[in-house]
């Protein structure tokens, strides 16, 4: 009996243990994203900080991860994965030790965001390129994404929840402290992969002329190029809301670092259910049109919690926020994978990172900076009505893209 499609990939025992290992590892990252911004507002009562430590964990995948992706195509996917997830449970362990021993500052904060940025922005092309090594082609790839991400933002449900608990009954210090345990998890099951690693192209090519092949691929056609320029300006206005978190959940709402936890889950929730409809999905056509109406979804969620005053209204509303960006990015992911070809996905996949997370700490800066002049609700209102502006923009060209992109679904049999 065949497996229903959206479960093809766990046919697979390689991506079995990645499931399972990253599952565990996801959840102690929530932890530690929950107690840090926490932890961030609480020392310093400002949502101009809370941009920057932000900002600081995710600018590094704006400026290294084109970089990032011309040597994951290069190198042993298994063995960088190994290495950024190494240095990353060390980091927690540090920031472990500086909160536990009380010495904690504000900047401790996001100079360890910084390290930890600088570490993922090589950790995430590795991981997005390495799913068609797990499920051995193409076949269960669509599989393979849409478990991924059903997987990550269960974690992000749980994680918030589980953190926002953990923090108000033992402290700070335990989010950290968790999240450098589960990291193990990942290693674990990372050593029970085997290499499978293919020889690097011509090597005649430099490293520039490497990312400029990807980066023209990319940006060339016309369909990838409208999906990563839609999901760039999501990222940049819609996206930057979680920064503001912390400031809603005590100010707004006058909870602790529980209602935090709450309305993280929220979106997060929305995100987990976004991925199982996406699972199911039994092909990618589509999905061009999907995301135009995803993130137009996402913007009139953000302008209507921009001003809840009730957490009965403000959590349906960041579901649905959760929902459309994570099916945004999602969809694009999976449609950009699908057709890539295999030498370049490394360096596809690190401009989708790019797009999808590099992005968003410029607008978490711009937010946090705008949020200190004009206040927190009107400031994810204005991120809400420009993530709307972007998809009546796109819609534009959806003609465009279905003409360009019909010969390459042929070819692919779709």
């Amino acid at each position: 009996m065949k497996p229903p499609h959206g479960l093809r990939a766990l046919r697979h025992r390689d991506f079995r243990w990645f499931f399972a290992g990253q599952g565990v590892s996801q959840i102690g990252t929530w932890l530690q994203m929950i107690a840090t911004s926490w932890l961030v507002y609480r020392l310093s009562g400002s949502t101009l900080l809370l941009g920057v430590a932000a900002f600081a964990q995710q600018i590094p995948f704006l400026v290294l991860a084109p970089l990032a992706g011309v040597f994951v195509d290069r190198f042993d996917r298994r063995r960088l994965l190994i290495a950024t997830n190494s240095i990353a449970a060390l980091q927690a362990a540090a920031m472990f030790t500086v909160v536990a021993l009380g010495v904690v500052q504000p900047w401790h904060l996001i100079a360890g965001n910084l390290v930890l940025g600088l570490v993922n922005a090589w950790d995430a092309p590795a991981r997005q390129s390495i799913l068609i090594q797990l499920v051995g082609g193409r076949a269960d790839l669509a599989s393979a994404i849409a478990l991924n991400s059903i997987m990550m933002n269960l974690a992000r449900f749980v994680g918030p929840m589980v953190g926002g608990v953990l923090i108000a009954a033992l402290g700070e210090r335990w989010g950290f402290g968790a999240n450098a345990a589960s990291y193990f998890a990942m290693l674990f099951a990372l050593s029970c992969i085997p290499s499978r690693h293919s020889p690097p192209g011509p090597g005649s090519e430099t490293l520039f002329r490497q990312l400029v092949a990807g980066t023209r691929y990319a940006y060339g056609f016309l369909p990838s190029r409208c999906a990563l320029l839609l999901l760039t300006s999501a990222s940049l206005t819609v996206g930057s809301y979680v920064s503001m978190m912390p400031w809603f959940a005590r100010e707004a709402f006058h909870g602790d670092s529980g209602t935090l936890g709450l309305l993280i889950s929220a979106a997060g929730l929305g995100a987990l259910t976004g991925m199982v409809y996406l699972a199911l999905r039994t092909g990618i056509r589509g999905l061009f049109r999907l995301i135009g109406r995803t993130v137009a979804l996402a913007g009139a969620a953000l302008c209507v919690f921009s001003f809840s005053n009730t957490l009965w209204l403000a959590l349906p509303a960041l579901y649905f926020v959760g929902l459309g960006l994570m099916l945004t990015a999602a969809s694009s992911n999976t449609v950009l994978q699908s057709i890539v070809p295999d030498e370049l996905r490394g360096r596809v996949a690190s401009l989708y990172v790019m797009s999808f997370i590099g992005m968003t700490p410029l607008g978490a800066l711009a937010t946090g900076w705008v949020a200190e002049r004009i206040g927190p609700p009107h400031t994810l209102l204005f991120c809400g009505l420009a993530g709307i502006a972007a998809a009546a923009v796109y819609r534009t060209q959806l003609p465009a893209i279905g003409r360009a992109i019909r010969p390459v679904y042929e070819k692919l049999g779709t």
